[in-house]
């Protein structure tokens, strides 16, 4: 296998880049410089965009069996529970309403289990030690040192930096990684003796400072973070102590916390990069922007920046699409990682609550919250919408046909730029639906056309499955399952998308002779009318796509 891409980095973002080219057939490596995989969680928390990711990746299965699902947030102080808060998805639809509280390591797991059965398997203990770029902007030329063994000296197209906060690639390619660091926390993996109930974390003010508690699908085990003592943290029996004794006065009972299988104390960074792309080198993940664990964002946030490398990367390098695609990549997640930045600093003052005046405060505060419903949706709807992942969106992106059609465009929904997705009980009770969230796992772009049994669509939707074959899928949507304009029976189609009753095209907004395109991550990426020969195919050579008799090398225009 030809290595067309080198990532740089083992962890989740890596594998997540690496996974996604190579099941689109990209010869890939990974190399990492550590000795193995990590055996400690780390990060937790996996929430619900994420989730989506994974379901259209094909992971999903084997990692919802080794987490536990949480949906709450509780409030403790003095031995009362101030409040419970749940989540209200009613405003961010998704099958996966909840997060995912697993052990990063078994995250990492079940990647490299799958990008083994590709025929990729991680190469520990190599370094990269150097990193050139030759004027003009060609190739990239790696150093790799594998300990105790060769010094390689490799050629590789492109380079993905995954290699965490302190990249080494980061580094070579010059780019600064810009912010503050604030306060230290110490945080820790335990087993505790506490009648809590495992769907929620904990939060519990302790007098001058807090602690919060995460829970682990594992009988009893905890991950234990302290915003105030970070003394002691390699006296395992010091600070198994100190959590019993501030969770006990937080709950008022008696508390027993076993020494900790690991802890740790860090300085919260919030920082990030101006640029994630270098010519033929990219960054993502730690590598490109650093976060507080505060509402458990780092991981999640690295993760969609690997998917949507991912599939860019690999239509570029199968010829299918310009180096133009590329440009899109930091122009969407630049953004991103700024306002994640804003809300993680946001959540970090939260979760500390070092204002003097919160003893007297907070159980008036919250018990206004507890029993005025309203105000308490509108402050879970806030609070999901920050840390879920879900409202997102990509409606500024060179990627995006930001003009819906028709009167009233602006209320139609999704609008160019925002994610495809449902709710759980629309997915289970309409067949349209379901055929749409299967069709996501398709690693290619998707048409979804809703014929008006015009021929003329027809035929420039025949011309599409022909000419954009392996990027494009095409299917026709059709409230009885036929096929009107006869586009999936040229031999070269899929069948039709059946939507009896028409829950889907209603969902959708879409109207009969219209279409949407959606992008391979999930979003869409704009929508128009079924008029005109050649304004599909128009419209996709506008995403920089090209028809496969065009196929194009990397600085080479269409043929």
């Amino acid at each position: 296998m030809d290595t067309e891409v080198l990532v740089v980095g083992a962890g989740p973002v890596g594998l997540t880049v690496a996974y996604e080219l190579r099941r689109r057939d990209i010869g890939v490596r990974v190399v990492d410089k550590a000795a193995g995989p990590a055996t400690t969680s780390r990060a937790t928390a996996t929430h619900a965009r994420t989730l989506e990711i994974y379901d259209q990746m094909g992971t999903l299965a084997d990692l919802l069996p080794r987490g536990l699902r949480v949906g709450h947030f509780s409030m403790h102080r003095s031995g009362r529970m101030l409040a419970r808060l749940g989540t209200d998805y009613s405003e961010l639809p998704t099958r996966f309403p909840f997060t995912l509280q697993v052990d990063q390591a078994a995250t990492e797991e079940v990647l490299r289990e799958r990008l083994s059965a590709l025929g990729v398997d991680v190469e520990w203990n190599a370094r990269v030690t150097e990193l050139r770029r030759p004027p003009g902007g060609g190739a990239v030329e790696v150093r790799v040192e594998h300990t105790g063994g060769p010094v390689e000296e490799v050629t590789v197209p492109w380079l993905v930096g995954a290699d965490g906060a302190h990249s080494f690639v980061r580094g070579r390619l010059g780019i600064p990684l810009l912010g503050e660091s604030s306060e230290t926390w110490l945080v820790a993996d335990a087993v505790l003796d506490v009648d809590l109930p495992k769907d929620s974390l904990h939060w519990l003010h302790t007098g001058k400072g807090t602690v919060l508690l995460v829970p682990f699908a594992a009988p009893g085990k905890w991950r234990l973070l302290d915003t105030a003592d970070v003394d002691g943290a390699e006296d395992p029996r010091l600070v198994a102590e100190r959590f019993a004794a501030k969770i006990g006065r937080a709950l008022g009972r008696g508390v027993e916390v076993s020494p900790p299988s690991w802890s740790s104390v860090f300085t919260i960074q919030q920082r990030m990069v101006k640029t994630m792309r270098s010519g033929r080198c990219f960054v993502a993940g730690d590598a490109a922007h650093v976060h507080s664990p505060a509402s458990g964002q780092g991981l999640n946030t690295g993760i969609q920046d690997g998917y949507n490398l991912g599939w860019k990367l690999a239509q570029v390098v199968r010829g299918e699409a310009r180096e133009e695609l590329l440009d899109s990549y930091e122009a969407e997640r630049v953004p991103v990682g700024a306002v994640l930045l804003d809300s993680t600093r946001t959540a970090t003052a939260l979760i500390a609550l070092r204002n003097a005046a919160a003893p007297v405060l907070l159980p008036v505060g919250l018990g206004i919250v507890r029993r005025v419903a309203p105000l308490r949706r509108r402050i879970e709807r806030r609070i999901l919408r920050g840390m879920s992942g879900l409202a997102l969106h990509y409606r500024d992106s060179p990627l995006t046909d930001g003009t819906p059609p028709g009167a009233g465009a602006d209320d139609v929904l999704p609008r160019p730029g925002d994610r495809v997705s449902c709710s759980a009980e629309t997915e289970r009770t309409s067949p349209g639906w379901q055929a749409l969230c299967a069709e996501l796992a398709d690693p290619r772009w998707l048409l979804l056309a809703f014929t008006d049994g015009s021929t003329r669509a027809g035929a420039e939707l025949t011309r599409v499955q022909d000419d954009f074959r392996t990027a494009v899928s095409v299917r026709v949507v059709d409230p009885g399952g036929a096929d009107p304009v006869g586009v999936a029976s040229n031999g070269v189609g899929s069948a039709p998308l059946p939507d009896p009753g028409g829950s889907l095209r209603t969902g959708l907004g879409a109207r009969a002779g219209e279409y949407l395109l959606i992008r391979p991550d999930g979003y869409l990426a704009g929508r128009g009318t079924l008029t005109g020969s050649g304004t599909l195919t128009a419209r996709l050579a506008a995403f920089h796509l090209v028809p496969n008799g065009a196929r194009v090398r990397p600085g080479e225009a269409p043929r």
